[in-house]
């Protein structure tokens, strides 16, 4: 009998996707022995107010490019959802589009600490794996949520690589060559 896919969710606003972003999913892929992880561009991130400075259409396009294992994957399911992208609607999508799989959901230290403040993350308890990753701190357990934590730094940062006033601005070590080019040929972040 074949045992159930494992694959983990990876949202976020990807405002560019950069060489972090693909780290933590190849952590994620072997720390946790992953068969697929879905990134996942929100629409509008409930917990932003600012909205993104490229499109959903223009991070999408730079996500294709940066997902270029095969065992990664770019679902377009929040950017065509309605705002603001409620995690447990997309965890219930994938629960009902692709049943007999065992979910994961990626995500930063950050976005633990601040998941009691999510709109129903009992539902997603109740269905996933929280799979944290975290540059310093260790993330504390959490009653009711299964967790495990991911080990490893990666320093890119997407404010810094939007920022024309940041020396690390568009920074090729921080960006696949094909999303810095698509960037450049874009006039995106200037």
């Amino acid at each position: 009998m074949k045992s159930a896919p494992r694959i983990a969710l990876f949202g976020g606003t990807f405002d560019p996707v950069h060489e972090g972003h693909v780290h933590i999913a190849r952590l994620a892929r072997q720390q946790a022995h992953l068969d697929e992880v879905i990134f996942l561009p929100c629409q509008q991130s409930p917990h932003k107010t600012s909205a993104t400075q490229a499109t959903a259409e223009q991070r999408l396009s730079m996500l294709r490019l940066a997902a270029s294992e095969p065992w990664m994957t770019v679902d377009d399911y929040e950017t065509k959802a309605p705002a603001p992208s409620y995690s447990y609607l997309t965890l219930q999508h994938f629960l009902a589009t692709r049943p007999g799989t065992e979910w994961f959901w990626l995500m930063g230290c950050d976005q633990w600490l601040a998941l009691p403040r999510w709109k129903h993350p009992e539902i997603l308890a109740e269905h996933v794996t929280f799979l944290v990753f975290s540059r310093d701190e260790i993330p504390e357990a959490r009653e009711g949520y299964r967790m495990q934590h991911l080990q490893g730094v990666h320093p890119a940062s997407a404010t810094v690589l939007r920022d024309p006033r940041h020396p690390r601005h568009l920074d090729p070590a921080w960006l696949n060559p094909a999303v810095r080019q698509w960037i450049l040929q874009h006039g995106l972040y200037t």
